[in-house]
């Protein structure tokens, strides 16, 4: 793909590596020094956010590569597997949190304790940067069809809801200390647990998907039905037997079967299979590489030599 393309991408991860991290270290130090249990585990997931977007830069610049004679296809997957990685992160810091939270409510000598005020405007900042966030990289990801750009997005959006959540749990605490209610305590731990599983239920969904894109998935359906089309219309092709395009991360690969004329020429054929080539790589800008295959059209089965059949059972599709 562009230069371009990798360009807002990687300016995309960088963002992401500066943001997370502030948000981490803002979450972290403010969470320490008012004691709430919810907004230290929301830290922890915003740490994991910085690694994650690391891997997503990684995988940004291994995609980037050029087709090379161990990859042929290209590195396009990398990006997936990028993606996998964040997938993976946000399940260990999910499971990190959800212990944590376990601790506080059941473990913890004297009574939970009950965070500071300030805690609150921390939170509130970190929803606003969160969302700005997964607005941006949701439109660039999906503007620029990389999976991991869409993964960290919806990271973010992730991190909207647990940060809401832990707002909810940090609030209700205050409010129980400032009234004298010592059973609201328990809301800042309970809603560090909301966020572990809110964590949890992101991680899952994301290395299924990741993982599904990374094993050869073909484009099924209307997502496919334009390129068929567009290879149906090339001059001398009498039928598109059969299209795959197989996902590589941002860009896909077709293998296309056509049936031509069995009468004309081999370089005859050979120039229609260049000419569809040639139309779908100039037509859609994720495709990287077209593969054709020229099959002698027989009316009675696509795939068997036409015989003794005489040149009037073929339409004349080349002038």
């Amino acid at each position: 793909m562009t230069e371009q393309r990798f360009a807002k991408a990687e300016f995309a991860a960088w963002i992401g590596i500066f943001g997370n991290l502030f948000l981490a270290v803002m979450k972290g130090v403010v969470g320490f020094l008012s004691g709430s249990k919810a907004l230290i585990a929301d830290a922890a997931n915003s740490a994991s956010d910085v690694a994650g977007s690391f891997a997503v830069l990684i995988g940004l610049r291994a995609a980037k590569r050029p087709p090379d004679k161990d990859h042929p296809y290209g590195h396009g997957k990398a990006e997936s597997i990028a993606a996998i990685i964040v997938s993976v992160l946000l399940l260990l810091v999910g499971f990190e949190v959800a212990r944590a939270a376990v601790v506080a409510m059941f473990f913890t000598e004297g009574g939970v304790p009950v965070p500071d005020a300030y805690a609150i405007w921390a939170l509130v900042a970190a929803i606003v940067i969160k969302e700005v966030l997964f607005r941006y990289k949701y439109r660039l990801g999906t503007q620029l069809k990389s999976q991991a750009l869409i993964a960290t997005a919806w990271d973010h959006r992730s991190d909207v809801m647990a940060s809401s959540a832990a707002l909810v749990g940090v609030a209700a605490a205050v409010i129980g200390g400032r009234y004298g209610i010592p059973w609201l305590a328990y809301a800042d731990p309970v809603a560090g647990l909301f966020v572990a599983m809110l964590v949890l239920r992101m991680g899952y969904k994301l290395i299924m998907e990741s993982i599904h894109n990374t094993l050869d998935h073909v484009l099924h359906g209307e997502d496919a039905e334009e390129l068929v089309q567009t290879a149906q219309n090339v001059k001398g092709v009498i039928t598109v037997d059969d299209l795959r395009a197989r996902e590589h991360g941002h860009y896909v690969i077709v293998d296309a079967k056509i049936s031509v004329n069995p009468r004309i020429t081999v370089l005859e054929g050979h120039d229609i299979a260049k000419a569809v080539k040639h139309e779908l790589m100039s037509k859609f800008s994720h495709v990287s590489d077209v593969f054709v295959h020229v099959n002698p059209y027989d009316p009675g089965f696509p795939y068997k030599s036409a015989g003794d059949a005489s040149q009037d059972d073929y339409p004349t599709l080349l002038h």
